[in-house]
């Protein structure tokens, strides 16, 4: 019989980016299956399937079997409506930032159809910056700050402990919370965005502006925009080409 809280864990979708061992694969996965996470995205890993990998999930054959390859980040997490991305290092650009029992808890408050994917970068540096800017908040597991680079599989099992404890026995989300904005509707806004900012001549140094639409993009990640205001939003955006080709 499902327990409470088994809606929570299965919206949650572990994304590894470019991982290189194939090894550290199939180790997230056995780390996944022993906190009863079942969704796990595999964007552009350098060996995958791999006999190694295999032998690593230790009989979470079926996670293994069961994840999903992509090419690009973008639509790995397009269905997703709260993106997290882990981080060993704090950047300089300041970025809304989460322990791993943080995430847990904001994903337990998330409305049913709130998919939320946790991102693991490369093994050796991590998530880029452009793959943050994907992102709502940074996860950082707090360790020594002289040695603090996990393996991925043991960061995996450390958020995935957190997600277990916080939703395993935790009623389903409130009806009541708002449904977010998708990853793919987002990415359209900022696309949208940014084509009427240079229309305008808001936008009008191309090395200054990669940097704006960066804050940007982190001041409506910030408000976690709601699916209906991201409508709203555009319909702005296209009021004002609108307006500026000249119509009433």
């Amino acid at each position: 019989m499902p327990y409470a809280g088994y809606d929570a864990l299965s919206s949650v979708r572990i994304v590894l980016v470019e991982t290189t061992h194939p090894g550290n694969i199939g180790a997230v996965a056995r780390a996944m299956k022993n906190m009863e996470l079942t969704d796990l995205a595999l964007v552009a890993p350098k060996i995958f399937p791999s006999e190694q990998a295999t032998a690593r999930a230790a009989g979470a054959d079926d996670v293994l079997g069961a994840a999903r390859l992509y090419a690009e980040l973008p639509a790995a997490i397009a269905d997703c409506r709260l993106i997290i991305g882990a981080s060993a290092r704090l950047r300089t650009i300041p970025w809304p930032q989460l322990t791993p029992r943080e995430c847990a808890e904001m994903v337990g408050t998330q409305a049913p159809g709130n998919r939320t994917a946790i991102l693991f970068g490369r093994e050796h540096s991590g998530l880029t910056n452009e793959e943050l800017e994907h992102c709502h908040f940074l996860l950082h597991i707090p360790s020594n700050p002289e040695f603090s680079s996990l393996n991925i599989a043991a960061a995996v099992q450390l958020v995935a402990y957190e997600l277990y404890g916080a939703l395993r026995f935790r009623a389903d989300a409130s009806h009541t919370a708002p449904l977010l904005a998708s990853s793919a509707e987002m990415e359209s806004f900022f696309e949208h965005l940014e084509t009427t900012l240079w229309h305008i001549g808001f936008l009008h140094a191309r090395k200054s502006a990669p940097s704006i639409m960066r804050r940007l993009r982190r001041i409506f990640h910030r408000s976690r925009i709601e699916e209906r205001e991201v409508h709203l939003l555009r319909g702005i955006l296209t009021t004002m080409q609108y307006r500026l080709k000249g119509g009433p």
